[in-house]
């Protein structure tokens, strides 16, 4: 996936609107991205950066800065068409809408938000999570929208009776830009367990669950929650007061199909072309997660296994980490402040491909060294809450390079106690891939994520791109349903030429990684202390 070289043939598509615009709301930065005819091929992007907040005991973002950040990240996709070539998009042949995963937004009749966002990093429903996996035989995790909502029935909150809907980031800016209740397989999984044979919600769950509830709830479950709709089948058009939402300057037009809104899990799948069994992808932001396609159900119920699907309903486990490389980030703005501060300025893309370099020079276990990013809870690690931590003893080789070694090791820690669940369950890859922005400093975290997880992993040139490129596609894919599956589609239309680059595990690294993995596990309770003593 490249930025397309003729600027001929992309005005045309632009002028003609045989384009595809995604837009993918992640945790730090909302992202959008325009393909043409050729869908490999990006013709323009456009971002703008948020964050949430920590606020009453709840992480969470104000609906305001949804659309600000929408509407900003639009006009930079649109300046930056026109820089490249003249002309600014006034339509779109398709458009998709994808976010983070989970949370909880509820709303009321008259479309009147309840109570403030609760996103997928609040560790706030242990009681209902648990009740929950006891009543349906399967793994429901903290961070659940299912969760967060049976949380708020127990607790006897004071919005619960005026519930008329629930939904995810991408559903409620999905519902306001075309007016439809809807969702994506993919995101559905993550607010409630998909049967992968009806690619619905699991209808004995659900009638477990509303027999559960009783007259708590103000409907039955199905009735609050989207409709779900698999990749490729019509989502509903955008209205003339969503395309003001996107575009205020009143140049976009309406009427434009949209497809279903998905995950960022599942934009992922796509963007990695992991859709088909023994397939998977590594999703690496401020969480990170893999993601597995599976050939048949598992053995056991595991608390560090989610079962969702990708964005056709094929049955998938995820190992999904609160904490990804936030932390890691904040050591190397910490690095770039001292470069000013010394007198020698450096950008933000510098500092980082010189930390990762010099992690390469480091010793494979990172010279008794470990590094633990836990910001948020860590529920596979068994942590409520978070607290940052770095540790060596007296005898630790502390130098800059083990250090940064420890940093990114940090990062596929959590991940890594999640994915040897998979490996004893006997769950087999052909290939993995691995996205997001901190593999775009090349053969640096790829090559550890392989040690991490013993396993080949592959980086394509749309790893920094990420899932704004993914739902981009999968709006394209509308047009071409008909005749391909997702799978045909990607591997026939998008991924046919795309070069990849493959990090196989070095026997070095992996015996390096296994001992920093001994300590991180051993030195979890350090963790558990602190999160009491601080």
């Amino acid at each position: 996936m490249t930025l397309r070289r003729s600027s001929g043939a992309a005005r045309d598509d632009i002028l003609s609107g045989r384009t595809s615009l995604g837009i993918e709301l992640g945790s730090t930065r909302i992202k959008a991205c325009l393909v043409g005819s050729d869908p490999a091929e990006v013709l323009a992007t456009g971002s703008a950066s948020w964050e949430n907040r920590f606020e009453d005991g709840l992480w969470t973002y104000g609906l305001d800065e949804v659309w600000a950040g929408l509407q900003a990240a639009f006009a930079d996709l649109v300046a930056d068409a026109h820089d490249r070539y003249g002309v600014r998009p006034a339509s779109f042949g398709a458009i998709g809408v994808s976010a983070m995963m989970h949370g909880y937004l509820a709303f009321d009749a008259d479309a009147g938000l309840l109570v403030p966002f609760r996103t997928w990093r609040n560790t706030s429903t242990a009681v209902a999570a648990a009740e929950l996996t006891e009543l349906f035989g399967v793994n429901i995790p903290l961070r659940w929208s299912i969760a967060h909502l049976h949380q708020a029935v127990v607790d006897g909150e004071a919005h619960v009776p005026s519930i008329a809907r629930v939904t995810t980031l991408a559903g409620y800016v999905h519902e306001r830009l075309t007016g439809r209740h809807v969702l994506g397989v993919g995101d559905a999984s993550g607010m409630f367990p998909i049967d992968s044979a009806t690619g619905d919600y699991d209808a004995a769950m659900v009638a477990a669950y509303d027999a559960l509830v009783g007259d708590r709830l103000p409907a039955d479950l199905t009735a609050l929650l989207p409709a779900v709709l698999p990749a490729g089948v019509d989502a509903g058009a955008l209205t003339e007061e969503g395309a003001l939402l996107l575009d205020p300057s009143g140049r976009l037009g309406p009427g434009i199909p949209l497809c279903a809104p998905e995950g960022d899990a599942g934009t992922g799948m796509v963007a990695t072309n992991s859709v088909a069994p023994r397939t998977g992808n590594v999703s690496a932001g401020t969480s990170i997660f893999a993601m597995v396609v599976l050939e048949g159900p598992l053995a056991g119920v595991h608390h560090e296994i989610d079962l969702v699907t990708t964005p056709s309903g094929d049955a998938v486990a995820m190992v999904h980490c609160n904490n990804g490389a936030s932390e890691l980030a904040a050591w190397a703005g910490l690095f770039t402040r001292f470069a000013t501060a010394a007198g020698s300025p450096i950008g933000d893309d510098t500092a980082f491909e010189a930390l990762f370099r010099e992690a390469v020079a480091g010793e494979a276990d990172a010279g008794g060294l470990v590094a633990y990013n836990h910001l948020a809870g860590e529920p596979i690690a068994g942590l409520a809450e978070g607290r940052p931590l770095f540790v060596r003893t007296p005898a630790s080789a502390f130098t800059l390079a083990n250090f940064m070694r420890a940093q990114l090791y940090a990062v596929f820690g959590t991940l890594a106690l999640g994915m040897q669940v998979l490996t004893a369950e006997g769950v087999e890859l052909d290939r993995l891939f691995a996205h997001g922005g901190m593999f775009r400093t090349a053969g640096v975290a790829q090559r550890f994520l392989a040690a991490a997880l013993g396993a080949p992993v592959a980086v394509g040139e749309a790893a920094s791109e990420g899932g704004a490129w993914g739902i981009a596609v999968l709006a394209s894919y509308l047009a071409h349903a008909p005749e391909l599956s997702l799978g045909d589609y990607l591997d026939q239309r998008v991924f046919a030429s795309t070069a990849l680059t493959v990090a196989e595990p070095d026997p070095a690294d992996i015996a390096g990684f296994s001992a920093y993995l001994d300590r991180y596990r051993a030195g979890l309770h350090i963790e558990a202390v602190a999160v009491a003593s601080l």
